[in-house]
């Protein structure tokens, strides 16, 4: 009898452990915006806040945004750190209307002018939820309020269809994979358990998605 309980205890414990990794995770502010991405020693746009809002002490010239992000997102370069890569972008021009369009555009022609290449797709999608997400956290700050000079450039764009795209041409990425999953849980959440099972079935392959997916889930 006391073999049953034991059994059965385990089995719920299991199931109580596989809806808690599966569940839509609570982050303290949209994911893609408040929450770095662990890259490693991997180079991307110089860091020194600590805070979504910037802590006033960079000294990055944003003149040279543009040009610095797409010269970082080259072909070869990580997923994770095509993530981090846009979220800091995205926080630099948070404060320069005509620096984020121009971002914007950087990106969407690079995506359309080679519809076959994924990794363009994915960087144009992630960054339209990127804003998105910026503009949530802007609303958050200011009581739902307008933020008035601070529009969304990428506002009725469809960033997530462009990441499911990019993830469809590569065939398998974990990586895109639990990117899908940070835009889910603000966007079209029906889809988070999918993507959040694939990223962490790649785990054990991928250290430094795994400290990622451990920080953020």
């Amino acid at each position: 009898m006391k073999r049953h309980i034991s059994i059965a205890m385990q089995n719920s414990t299991k199931t109580l452990a596989a809806i808690a990794l599966l569940a839509a995770p609570v982050f303290a502010g949209p994911p893609l915006v408040c929450h770095p991405i662990n890259i490693g020693s991997a180079p991307s746009l110089p860091w020194t806040s600590t805070t979504w809002n910037l802590s006033g002490e960079e000294s990055y010239d944003v003149n040279h945004l543009v040009t610095d992000t797409l010269a970082l997102l080259r072909p070869d370069a990580p997923v994770l750190v095509r993530m981090e890569t846009m979220r800091r972008a995205a926080l630099y021009s948070q404060k320069n209307a005509a620096v984020a369009r121009e971002l914007l555009t950087g990106l969407a022609a690079r995506a359309t002018s080679d519809e076959r290449d994924a990794m363009a797709a994915f960087d144009y999608g992630y960054l339209i939820e990127t804003y998105r997400q910026l503009e949530m956290t802007f609303r958050m700050s200011r009581g739902g309020k307008n933020r008035g000079e601070r529009m969304n450039p990428a506002a009725g764009l469809d960033g997530y269809a462009l990441v499911k795209q990019a993830i469809s041409m590569r065939g398998s990425d974990a990586e895109m994979e639990f990117a899908a999953a940070l835009i889910t849980t603000e966007n079209s959440k029906q889809d988070y358990p999918e993507h959040a099972a694939k990223a962490k079935a790649a785990m054990k392959q991928d250290p430094l998605l795994a400290q990622n997916v451990a920080s953020h889930f």
